[in-house]
């Protein structure tokens, strides 16, 4: 076929046309990326990355008819997200839901339906896209593309003999090296510079730019050349189906033990902590730390056995689903008030030992249970199985979203400052260890701090938070450059000299 690369096939076409651009954006990943802590060279890379893979689309003329555009938007953002806040944890956030739905989007680019789907296909697809990512390079140089098309001159022949001549050299240079750098000592000095200046300036460079280039390669094969892939579907499902009795006798007893639990909590909600410090042997830390991170277990727990249990009954008639829906609907009721005990035993502790990154994040994990639990009732329970897990997939897309908007080390800073007594007994290591994103909640707080404690923050957000003598524009972070500013602001409002020096 006559094309814009002569007479190669389409797939050899597409399949060169993959390696240049991997290749391209190899390159660029080690002129962005290598630099850290992450910020805008995040976002940055990432938009190259899209609008190469899309332009790839465009160039070669491939038909786009599946969902996957929709989530490249929301991919972006994740990436942009680094450059916003300076939070290790919400990194951690962002990173999961990128690669997921970058994984999503890939797949389901040229067709595929994501609005309808089990939670089962996207965790199987998640987990393909992965592990194409890592290996989808080698079919590509391998099988996608037919090297006898390329037509081949003297200096091609020359290249591929030099290539093999250095593979061959290389396992006989280590061996023969390792000898002589062991024989003397002066040769292995001369040996250590030489390698040390080469793996500085060349060899690490090429290193990241291969495997860039390597996990890119896998990546823009699914997008561009493997067929829509489905997960297999399960073999012999009647065999490991359950009855409707069977499922009676499973939930109706979790539900009498989830019945049980709430009858004992009531006191709990209406009696506070007095009632909580009534119960003897019982102390109000004891109750609120043993009860919140199981609780949310708990909760966790329940969602997939729901899910599991529905999709191996048996609904030979139509009552059967009814009792599901009847069983389930309770289980979810009752589960919803034992969140509320969680939640309630977080406030009792937070009010008297303060908030953490980890009762934060515990606490928005359980408030995005609740949402996927009214969804489930609406979806699942009505029949409507098969849109539940997209409905799960943007309400954890939202909650991510929610969390970079709200900051969470703000809100844990103000909560902390907030409850009574904070003034004198706040941790002030403990917030001061938090990222750039506290830092202008800490400096607009010290006013309602007592001198001792004032003097500690200070003291720590000036030791962590000075401007750096030098900086790489590739890890700007905004909050990272508020931060640097409030200490350069405090300094010279209130201590009398700049970073320059003492004035």
């Amino acid at each position: 076929m006559e094309n814009q690369f002569g007479t190669l096939s389409d797939k050899s076409q597409r399949g060169l046309s993959v390696v240049a651009l991997a290749l391209v954006l190899g390159v660029a990943g080690d002129a962005l990326l290598r630099v850290t802590p992450w910020g805008i060279n995040v976002g940055l890379w990432m938009a190259l990355l899209l609008v190469g893979g899309v332009g790839l689309v465009r160039w070669q003329r491939i038909s786009v008819a599946g969902e996957g555009e929709g989530l490249l938007v929301p991919v972006l953002f994740f990436a942009v997200a680094f450059a916003w806040r300076d939070s290790a944890t919400l990194h951690l956030v962002n990173s999961a839901a990128l690669f997921s739905l970058l994984a999503l989007a890939i797949l389901h680019y040229r067709s595929g339906q994501i609005r309808i789907a089990e939670v089962t296909d996207y965790t199987a697809k998640v987990s393909y896209a992965f592990g194409q990512t890592l290996s989808g390079s080698a079919p590509l140089l391998t099988t996608d593309i037919d090297w006898q098309e390329i037509p081949h001159s003297q200096w091609s022949g020359t290249a591929r003999a030099l290539a093999r001549g250095a593979m061959f050299s290389l396992p006989l240079l280590w061996i023969f090296g390792t000898l002589l750098t062991s024989a003397d000592a002066a040769f292995e000095q001369l040996a250590t510079a030489v390698f040390h200046w080469l793996f500085t300036e060349y060899l690490g460079h090429l290193f990241f730019i291969v495997v860039i280039a390597w996990l890119v390669g896998g990546l823009l094969r699914q997008m561009l050349i493997t067929p829509e892939w489905q997960p297999p579907a399960p073999k012999n499902r009647e065999a490991k189906s359950l009855g409707v009795i069977e499922v009676t006798v499973m939930l109706g007893l979790l539900n009498a033990l989830f019945l049980a639990f709430v009858w004992v909590q009531f006191r709990y909600f209406f009696g506070g902590s007095e009632a909580v410090t009534a119960v003897p042997g019982l102390t109000l830390a004891e109750y609120t730390r043993r009860g919140f991170f199981e609780l949310v277990t708990v909760a966790a727990l329940v969602l997939p056995l729901l899910l599991v249990v529905h999709w191996l009954l048996r609904k030979e008639q139509p009552l059967h689903e009814q009792i599901f829906r009847g069983l389930a609907g309770t289980l979810i009721a009752l589960l919803f008030v034992i969140m509320i005990s969680a939640v309630q035993r977080m406030w009792l502790y937070q009010s008297q030992y303060g908030l953490t990154e980890l009762r934060f994040y515990s606490t928005a994990f359980m408030g995005w249970l609740a949402v996927v639990f009214v969804w489930f009732s609406l979806t699942v329970l009505q029949g409507k199985r098969d849109h539940f897990a997209f409905g799960m997939l943007v309400s954890g897309i939202a909650t991510a979203v929610l969390l970079n908007v709200v900051n969470p080390d703000a809100v844990i800073v103000r909560t902390n400052i907030d409850r009574e007594g904070a003034a004198a007994s706040l941790d002030a290591n403990y917030v001061t260890s938090l990222s750039a994103d506290a830092v202008p909640t800490l400096f607009a707080v010290l006013p309602t701090l007592t001198e001792e404690k004032r003097r500690a923050v200070v003291d720590q957000l000036l030791l962590r938070w000075s401007p750096p003598t030098t900086s790489d524009w590739r890890t700007w972070n905004w909050s990272r450059s508020r931060a640097w500013a409030e200490v350069t602001d405090y300094r010279a409002k209130r201590l009398g000299f700049t970073l320059r020096g003492e004035e």
